[in-house]
């Protein structure tokens, strides 16, 4: 009998797989960005139908095969509720999802992305913050998770309030991170680095992103 895996982790994507299965991409705390089949999880009144959907957040147990993995059980803890009645909030979760499983790879140490999508996801959920200060922040951060942050750009004239937003984005926990909000001049800044820092460090074709332009 095949010995079971549990990880921790959230769906970034699923896919139809012959007539009733589903392919599913999980980022998980102890081994990275894994792929795993739900069989039967398009069949109508299946255990896997809502578990294996895009922003699930929980622990699973898997059959581990030759280059894939077989899903055994699911224990959902967070479904991102809010994301389901707020149009635009969803889009840019499947942004952050597309972001993340652009940057993420197979048994790396991931910990620190997932925590990020976790929070990201949370705050977007949340009334109190405006959502493109959440994309901004979750861009920035990304990219400074990766190893990649380049610093302010050269004869970039910014104001104090902003350079001091980057800092405590790049340098605090990422528990941290949503406990603040800015200033109109300030957001607009901020988005002008996060996209400077994007074309620098994510130069991937996100569906996701395209759909938000054009709302």
């Amino acid at each position: 009998m095949q010995d079971l895996l549990t990880v921790t982790g959230l769906i970034l994507k699923a896919e139809p797989i012959g007539e009733y299965d589903r392919r599913v991409v999980i980022l998980t705390k102890e081994r990275g960005k894994i792929a795993a089949f739900a069989r039967g999880a398009r069949k109508q009144n299946n255990r896997f139908m809502a578990s294996t959907n895009p922003f699930s957040f929980g622990e699973f147990r898997l059959y581990a095969g030759r280059s894939s993995y077989t899903l055994a059980e699911a224990f959902i803890s967070n479904y991102f509720e809010g994301l389901r009645s707020d149009y635009e909030g969803a889009y840019y979760g499947m942004y952050f999802l597309e972001v993340c499983d652009y940057c993420t790879r197979e048994n790396n140490d991931e910990r620190e992305l997932l925590k990020l999508l976790y929070q990201s996801l949370r705050a977007l959920c949340a009334k109190s913050l405006a959502h493109e200060l959440v994309r901004y922040i979750f861009e920035i951060k990304a990219v400074a998770i990766n190893g990649e942050f380049p610093g302010i750009p050269n004869g970039d004239r910014l104001l104090e309030s902003t350079l001091y937003a980057v800092s405590y984005i790049v340098n605090s926990p990422v528990e941290k991170l949503y406990t603040f909000t800015v200033t109109p001049p300030v957001l607009q800044e901020l988005g002008r680095l996060a996209a400077y820092y994007c074309r620098q460090s994510l130069d991937g074709n996100f569906k996701s992103l395209e759909i938000l332009k054009s709302l």
